[in-house]
């Protein structure tokens, strides 16, 4: 990966969508504008106590959805990118830091929801539309 792909995935504003299904293939799809990319192969997010936590501890696997509107449907841009959970802190420094950064910049109310923060591995990045011509001409 690139930090071409760091740079598009940590861009502001933006939201995308995170999908995720549980170990009988139930799926889930929620709006999330807080995940981050720390480095090139690694993203960072954290959760309330919601369907997306409890489907990520049955099944490791998502898919981060970024979407640009464009004038056509041909014009849009964005990406996907997969996702495996590495790990789930719900206690401890790493949630603690994760609370302070969040009341830091959307308020105390905020930190408070937080339950979990969830360190992925990138596994796989895909143009939205997929024609053959790689991720980095799609952004």
């Amino acid at each position: 990966m690139s930090s071409r792909l760091m740079d598009y995935f940590n861009k502001q504003p933006r939201i995308g969508i995170l999908s995720t299904a549980n170990r009988e293939g139930k799926v889930n799809a929620a709006l999330f504008g807080s995940p981050r990319m720390v480095d090139e192969k690694t993203v960072v997010m954290g959760l309330g106590k919601n369907r997306t936590l409890d489907y990520l501890q049955q099944n490791p696997h998502a898919v981060y959805t970024i979407l640009e509107p464009g004038e056509t449907l041909m014009d849009w841009k964005g990406l996907r990118v997969y996702l495996k959970l590495k790990d789930c802190a719900t206690s401890g420094k790493k949630l603690e830091d994760y609370k302070r950064e969040v009341a830091a910049a959307l308020g105390e109310d905020a930190a408070k929801m937080m339950h979990a923060t969830l360190t992925f591995e990138v596994t796989e990045v895909r143009p939205i539309v997929d024609m053959g011509q790689g991720w980095e001409k799609s952004v």
